[in-house]
């Protein structure tokens, strides 16, 4: 951390043998340290923050004491056992980067869970398969959360320690490492955070320092956060900067972040983007949103790079499956018009009413067409979107192999930023359904809201895969039973990728100046973007043979399929 950063949290080495502790904790009356034996009072400065020195050495345990609650430290970097015992002393080794990053126009991502990405569940394990990825043409990792949770198992998003990495996956410099190996292959490294709520076991924050939350709203997962508190800001950005300087990752996937509310000005993210750009590091650092309002004004700010586009999702699942439940209600109206907005635009949800919407409100979204297209992340498969539903099927599951295939070359070669998830590049059928790993009346509370949830949902047949069971766990790694024709897959994603790289991205590059698309069946488009360096030209079938505008033979085209079968795609260029 940097020496002038604010220190309201956490312990920081201040030189050899003396450590500085710090907790904010406005209305307490007293708050000191244990470590090991001897208890170090805490004085409270005007800000309501308690600080102090004490002699002590890395490895040490220590706890903090707030009007006689002692809980571990709320920024604890790694926790000696699980999430309600003591914090360790810990310095985390700051990796020398080397390398200069990579501009995000040409990213091709995958997201990851470290426990299920190997057999092993570890960061090690990782760092060893990311040469796989890496042979493909993948060229950047999105890691779902790693911040420490309670129980061994778990998706991330229930963390409850935002600066300890999570112990099953490893200790803080075996994450280091598996960034160090990301880097010396070339890839870059996203890590997906969560600065909307704190998960339901072992978060203390409420009890010690209850104006850390916004007395006024909840969100769906638990307590809201209030940034409007300079010290609740600090513990996040300060979290945000530790990641990026300290481990070297290259950008953050910030999750929800419509759930953070913040009438600040600036507002809590764009006080984040500018601390981190304010470091002038020689590498990019990339900020990619979750945000389901569908607003482009981060983005046009450059707070954020891009955002997670599920309205492409939502029209091609649809298209695919016929699925109108909940949020597809409204994609399953006209999904290949709505694919074909998505396909030109961006968002489809653009402020305009939708039938069947099921949001509460006016109209989500504004106007994006003015975006380019490395301002979106589009996704056929995501953890949410396979993970949300009530058996975890991927979308190959259920619709075919066929026409998974014409979706992946739709994805992989259109100009937005692509993203698989772990197994889609080899065709993998695993599912990934909800797992944690709870104990009494939280377990039992998760199976029950899970059987609610999917209640409401036509053809629930009530059977659910038990997600407190460790085989629900195993069962989601996608390598330990890879398809038959998964060398198949694999030959199909690289060539694709070869073709995105030699074709697409130097049309990226010289701007986008332009599209349009095209309706020309009832599962059919064709679409053309234009740049400053040519054109590009997609034409994909997903439903019964038309005949398209257009299907060149020439050697500058790739084909999969043909016009008379029912799943075809073709893709071409146009040099200007």
């Amino acid at each position: 951390m940097p020496t002038d950063a604010p220190h309201f949290w956490g312990a920081r080495p201040i030189n050899k043998g003396t450590w500085a502790f710090a907790i904010w904790s406005p209305d307490a009356a007293t708050a000191s340290v244990i470590l090991g034996k001897q208890t170090v009072a805490l004085s409270k400065d005007a800000d309501g923050v308690f600080r102090g020195t004490a002699h002590a050495v890395v490895g040490m345990p220590y706890q903090f004491t707030v009007d006689g609650q002692t809980v571990h430290d709320p920024a604890s970097r790694q926790q000696q056992g699980d999430v309600h015992g003591p914090s360790l002393l810990t310095t985390t080794r700051i990796i020398a980067i080397d390398w200069v990053g990579r501009d995000w126009r040409s990213s091709v991502i995958s997201e990851i869970h470290i426990g299920t990405f190997t057999s092993e569940g570890t960061f090690a394990a990782a760092a060893r398969r990311l040469a796989d990825l890496a042979t493909l043409g993948i060229n950047t990792v999105e890691v779902m959360p790693i911040a420490q949770f309670a129980g061994d198992r778990g998706w991330g998003y229930d963390g409850v320690l935002p600066y300890a990495v999570h112990p099953a996956y490893g200790k803080p410099n075996d994450f280091t490492a598996f960034v160090q190996t990301a880097h010396d292959l070339g890839l870059t490294v996203i890590l997906d955070v969560v600065y909307n709520h704190f998960g339901p076991e072992g978060a203390y924050l409420g009890g010690i320092t209850p104006k850390f939350f916004d007395a006024d709203r909840d969100t769906p997962w638990g307590p809201a956060i209030d940034f409007t508190q300079e010290p609740v800001r600090e513990f996040f950005i300060q979290n945000a900067i530790m990641w990026v300087r300290d481990y070297g990752v290259d950008g953050l996937r910030l999750d929800a972040v419509h759930q953070i509310k913040d009438p600040s000005t600036p507002e809590f993210l764009e006080d984040l983007s500018s601390r981190l750009l304010a470091f002038n590091l020689s590498r990019p650092v990339h900020l990619i949103a979750e945000d389901e309002r569908n607003l482009p004004h981060h983005r046009d700010a450059g707070v954020t790079d891009a955002q997670w586009n599920d309205d492409y999702h939502h029209a091609l699942h649809c298209l695919l499956t016929e699925e109108s439940d909940g949020y597809y209600a409204p994609f399953s109206v006209d999904p290949i018009s709505d694919l074909a907005t998505a396909l030109t635009e961006g968002h489809v949800a653009q402020g305009q009413p939708r039938p069947n919407d099921p949001h509460d409100g006016p109209p989500r979204g504004a106007p994006s067409l003015h975006l380019p297209p490395e301002a979106f992340v589009n996704a056929n498969q995501t953890h949410d979107q396979i993970g949300n539903r009530a058996l975890g099927e991927r979308l190959i599951a259920l619709s075919s192999p066929e026409a998974m295939k014409i979706a992946h070359a739709l994805l992989l070669t259109s100009p937005f930023i692509p993203m698989l998830f772990q197994g889609e590049e080899i065709g993998a059928y695993t599912p990934f359904p909800f797992f944690c790993d709870f104990n009494g009346d939280l377990a039992n509370a998760v199976r029950k809201g899970r059987l609610s949830e999917f209640s409401v949902f036509s053809g629930f047949d009530g059977e659910l895969p038990d997600p407190l069971n460790a085989q629900t766990f195993i069962n989601a790694r996608p390598y330990d039973l890879a398809p038959q024709d998964a060398s198949d897959w694999r030959a199909l994603t690289a060539r694709l990728l070869d073709w995105r790289r030699a074709q697409v991205i130097p049309l990226v590059h010289s701007g986008q100046t332009g599209g349009h698309a095209t309706v020309i069946g009832p599962k059919a488009l064709a679409v053309t973007w234009t740049f400053a360096a040519g054109d590009l030209h997609n034409v994909v079938q997903l439903g019964q043979p038309v005949a398209p505008h257009h299907w060149p033979g020439d050697a500058d085209s790739l084909h999969l399929g043909a016009p008379e079968i029912d799943f075809a795609f073709c893709t071409w260029t146009v040099p200007r």
